[in-house]
């Protein structure tokens, strides 16, 4: 998450303290670890990753960048995460996999990868964070030919009230989007919008109960038109930044 853009770090940093990595991987409860399974299925889904050049853009401690590199075979994983415990705990947690999965501290609006590119950029529930998403935005169009955004969804009327009764959520900053709002972030950079997805149904931190529940609905509802648009717990987009000049 950006340090300079984001007021919450610390709630980051202080997680990984408390449990050696993020609450939602470490000691995650079952509803965290359904949803966080969906969003993985999700991105590989939406891009190809075996044999390209990636970067993970606030990769958090690399439980899920782990997934994808192991799952998705990339020529190539690169994660990066403005938390530095975060980051640092990655790099040391997932040394043994190799030189082709790599960590680093670093701001999403200035990358620390200057002179080179990726194939592909996965941004998976960083926007909201931020205070200056499209900023990052930008910065990540001029490094990637390919973006994958997945972020929580907007229009989700039971998100909104979680985003404001949750204490987690709130020491975290979370904002979730509209769909129109990131469609307009992404065609003002130049982008142009490959796919769109609605999924997920699982929240995160929610009872058991309720998770099996609707883990067994969530195939059903992704599939309705309208509905998912409201329903779901996530929107993804995949497009193609503008060319650089």
């Amino acid at each position: 998450m950006s340090d300079a853009k984001v007021t919450t770090s610390g709630a980051f940093d202080a997680d990984v303290r408390a449990n050696a990595g993020y609450r939602y991987t470490t000691n995650a409860p079952l509803s965290s670890v359904l949803a966080n399974r969906r969003l993985t299925a999700l991105t590989l889904a939406m891009v190809d990753l075996r044999g390209r050049t990636v970067i993970d853009v606030g990769c958090g401690d690399g439980t899920y960048t782990h997934d994808l590199f192991v799952a998705g075979a990339p020529a190539l994983m690169f994660g990066v995460d403005a938390t530095k415990q975060a980051a640092v705990l990655a790099a040391t947690r997932y040394a043994s996999a190799g030189p082709t999965l790599r960590f680093a501290v670093g701001d999403a609006t200035a990358l620390p990868c200057r002179s080179r590119r990726f194939d592909i950029a996965i941004v998976r529930g960083l926007l909201h964070h931020l205070d200056d998403a499209p900023r990052a935005l930008a910065e990540i169009g001029r490094i990637a030919s390919e973006v994958c955004v997945i972020e929580p969804n907007g229009y989700n009327p039971g998100l909104k009230i979680i985003e404001r009764l949750s204490r987690y959520h709130r020491e975290h900053g979370e904002k979730s989007y509209p769909a129109r709002r990131i469609r307009r972030w992404i065609r003002e950079l130049g982008g142009t919008i490959d796919r769109e997805e609605y999924a997920g149904l699982v929240p995160f931190f929610c009872p058991r109960s309720i998770a099996r529940a609707l883990k067994v609905a969530e195939s059903v509802v992704e599939r309705v038109p309208v509905v998912r648009n409201g329903a779901c717990a996530v929107f993804a987009v995949r497009y193609r930044p503008r060319s650089p000049r």
